[in-house]
C-alpha cells in the first residue's frame, strides 16, 4: 500500500490514554525477538570495546597522559546522563527512529530531520572505521600465525587495504541483511570472546607490571583520577572527544526497541547496563595498560607515536606472551566484525523511521518479506560506508584519527540534541515528582549541555589543520572540522531538497508531538 492518501494530520492520532504513542500498525520488523540480555549484548557489541580501546587509548594518552582513567569517566558521565533521556523518551514512544522521532516531536521537523541525518551519517562513517581496524588486525594476525612480516604489513598497501575493507563490509552487510535473530546469536559468541580476552590482558598486564621485564611500567596512583591536576582545558576537551566516541553505540539497544520484548522498558534498561559494563571494562584496561606500559614516548610507552593508532598491536605479545597474544589480535578482529554487524541496526532503523514519516523517500521504508529487515537500507549503508572509506583513505594518511575525532563532533551534536529535547518534550511534567526532576530534567540537561560544550570547543580547535597531527588542510581548514561540520551542513542541504520533493513531513502532517507511529508502505 502506498503512503499516498494515508498521511496523518495534526490531531488525527493522539497520545493514548496511558500517555504512550501506540503504533496503529508495526513497521514489519520482527517484534519480541530481543530480551534484556540480548539487547545489552547487542549494545556492547556495537560499542566494540576491544576495537575502541586499541583505537582510542593512544589518542587519549597523547593529550591527557596518565589522566586517561578520569578522561574515560568524564566521557562516561554525559553519555550516561543522555542515556536517561533516551530511556524516558523510549518509555512513551518506543519508535525505531529514536533521535529523529523524538527530536521531531520535541523541536519540530527541521531540527528532527537534521538530528536523524547526523545519526545516520555517524553510524555509516563508523562502519568504515570498524572495517579499517578489522583489516589491520586481520593481516597482523595472519602475519603472526605464518611468521611472515610481509604478510603482517600487507594492510599498509592501499589497494589491498581498500579491497579487503570492502570485502569485510560486504560480509557484514550480508549478515545484517538476514535479520536480527541471526545477528543476536552471532553476537553472544563474539562479545563473550572479546570480553574474556580483555580480562586476560588486564590480569596479565597487572601481574607483569613493575617486573624485571617491564622497564616502562608505572605504579598505580589515585592521582590518575584527579581532573584538577596536570590537565589544561584544551587537553581535557580533546581527550573527552575521544572518550565520548569510545562510549558511542549503546543506543543500538534502543534502536531495536520495536524488535524487543516489553519494548517500553527493556531497551532502556539494556542501554544503561551496556554503558555501565563498558565503563568498567575501559577503566580496568586503561589502568592495567598504564601500569604495564606507562605513558612514555619510547618503547612500549602509550605516548609513542608508533603505538598510538594500534595500542594492542604493540602490547599484545609482551603482555600475553607467545602464542597467546594472537588471541588479542583475534579479539580485536572479532570486536570489529561484531560491531560491523550491529552498527547496521541503528543506521537502517533510523532510515526506516524517517521514511515511515515521509522524511526520506518511501523506498527506505521497505521491509524484506522473509528476513523482516530493512534490506534496502542495509545495502545502501554498506555501499556508502565503502565509498566513504576508500575516498578518505586516499586523501588522508591519518584516516583512523580523522574519522574518530569527526565522529566525536557528530555524536556530541545529536546525542546532545536528544538529551535537551527530553527536557523540552516533558517540560509540562518536569517538576511534578522527584523522579521527573532527576530523570527528565536534571540528568538530561547536564548530559546535553556537557555534550554541546565539547561539540563547540572541538569545532573551534579542529579548524586548525594540525589538530589531528596530520597537517592536512581542505580549503585551509582541518580535516576533522571539514568532515564534522561539513557533513552536518550537507544534511541541511539535503533536508531542503527532500522538502521540495515531499512537504508533508516538514509541514508537521506526518509526525508531530501527538501523532502515533505511522504505517509504512507494503
Amino acid at each position: 500500500m502506498s503512503t499516498e492518501g494515508s498521511e496523518h494530520h495534526v490531531g488525527d492520532a493522539l497520545l493514548g490514554k496511558d500517555g504512550h504513542h501506540h503504533a496503529e500498525k508495526d513497521k514489519g520488523l520482527a517484534g519480541g525477538s530481543v530480551g534484556l540480555l540480548g539487547g545489552t549484548v547487542l549494545g556492547i557489541s556495537s560499542v566494540a570495546p576491544a576495537y575502541t580501546l586499541t583505537a582510542t587509548i593512544g589518542l587519549v594518552v597523547a593529550v591527557a597522559g596518565v589522566k586517561m582513567p578520569i578522561i574515560f569517566i568524564a566521557g562516561f558521565i554525559p553519555m550516561f546522563f543522555a542515556a536517561y533521556a533516551y530511556r524516558e523518551f523510549n518509555r512513551v514512544d518506543p519508535d525505531c527512529g529514536t533521535s529523529f522521532t523524538w527530536t521531531t516531536r520535541a523541536f519540530g521537523p527541521y531540527v528532527g530531520w537534521l538530528g536523524g541525518f547526523v545519526a545516520i551519517v555517524a553510524t555509516i562513517i563508523v562502519l568504515a572505521n570498524l572495517a579499517a581496524i578489522g583489516v589491520q588486525f586481520f593481516y597482523q594476525l595472519l602475519g603472526s600465525l605464518f611468521k611472515n612480516d610481509n604478510l603482517g604489513a600487507l594492510w599498509e598497501n592501499k589497494a589491498v587495504n581498500i579491497g579487503t575493507c570492502l570485502l569485510f563490509l560486504a560480509m557484514a552487510t550480508a549478515v545484517a541483511y538476514r535479520g536480527i535473530t541471526t545477528t543476536e546469536k552471532v553476537q553472544f559468541i563474539l562479545v563473550g570472546f572479546q570480553l574474556i580476552v580483555l580480562a586476560w590482558f588486564v590480569i596479565a598486564a597487572v601481574t607483569k607490571a613493575g617486573g624485571p621485564d617491564d622497564p616502562d611500567g608505572l605504579a598505580f596512583n589515585w592521582d590518575w583520577f584527579n581532573p584538577f591536576t596536570g590537565l589544561t582545558l584544551s587537553a581535557f576537551v580533546a581527550g573527552l572527544g575521544a572518550s565520548i566516541f569510545s562510549f558511542w553505540g549503546w543506543d543500538t539497544a534502543l534502536t531495536i526497541n520495536e524488535e524487543s520484548k516489553d519494548s517500553d522498558k527493556t531497551p532502556g534498561r539494556a542501554a544503561l547496563l551496556c554503558v555501565l559494563s563498558i565503563l568498567l571494562t575501559y577503566l580496568l584496561v586503561s589502568i592495567s595498560a598504564l601500569m604495564y606500559a606507562g605513558d612514555g614516548t619510547e618503547g612500549l610507552g602509550l605516548s609513542n607515536e608508533a603505538n598510538q593508532d594500534n595500542v594492542f598491536g604493540a602490547l599484545a605479545e609482551p603482555v600475553m606472551g607467545n602464542p597467546w597474544y594472537n588471541l588479542l589480535f583475534l579479539a580485536v578482529l572479532a570486536s570489529s566484525a561484531a560491531s560491523l554487524m550491529t552498527t547496521f541496526l541503528p543506521t537502517t532503523r533510523t532510515m526506516l523511521g524517517m521514511a515511515s514519516y515521509r522524511a526520506l523517500p518511501a523506498r527506505f521504508a521497505s521491509i524484506h518479506p522473509k528476513f523482516k529487515t530493512p534490506g534496502f537500507n542495509t545495502i545502501v549503508a554498506g555501499c556508502i560506508a565503502g565509498a566513504f572509506y576508500a575516498i578518505l583513505f586516499l586523501v588522508s594518511e591519518a584516516v583512523l584519527t580523522d574519522t574518530i575525532l569527526s565522529l566525536g563532533l557528530m555524536i556530541c551534536f545529536y546525542y546532545g540534541l536528544t538529551a535537551i529535547g527530553c527536557v523540552w518534550f516533558f517540560r509540562a511534567e518536569l517538576f511534578t515528582s522527584f523522579n521527573n526532576v532527576i530523570f527528565k530534567f536534571l540528568l538530561p540537561l547536564i548530559g546535553g549541555l556537557g555534550l554541546w560544550f565539547v561539540f563547540f570547543v572541538t569545532l573551534k580547535d579542529s579548524a586548525d589543520p594540525e589538530y589531528d597531527g596530520s597537517g592536512v588542510a581542505i580549503f585551509g581548514l582541518g580535516v576533522v572540522f571539514v568532515l564534522g561540520l561539513g557533513l552536518i551542513l550537507l544534511g541541511a542541504v539535503l533536508m531542503f531538497i527532500m522538502r521540495a520533493r515531499d512537504k508533508a513531513f516538514f509541514q508537521g502532517r506526518t509526525l508531530n508531538r501527538n501523532t502515533q507511529t505511522l504505517i509504512i508502505p507494503e
